[in-house]
């Protein structure tokens, strides 16, 4: 949620929306919803996190990002 105000607080989290339903959402029809949450959690597990390359990330998965920052 963002703060009152300042709408670009939301802005990665309206981004991230974005991407889910162009590249998963709107190419499936649903039977249920919990085929949607499954396909959903999926998604985000399988390959947004591990497979999917991000530009903010000098094109690396969220996976290859994290394992690049040094441990405690």
């Amino acid at each position: 949620m963002s703060r009152k105000g300042n709408c670009y607080d939301n802005a990665v989290a309206e981004s991230f929306f974005k991407t889910l339903k162009i590249e998963l959402v709107y190419q499936n029809k649903y039977k249920t919803k919990e085929k949607a949450e499954k396909s959903i959690a999926d998604y985000i597990e399988n390959f947004y996190n591990t497979c999917r390359r991000h530009s903010a990330l000098g094109n690396l998965t969220i996976e290859e990002f994290q394992n690049q920052l040094p441990t405690n």
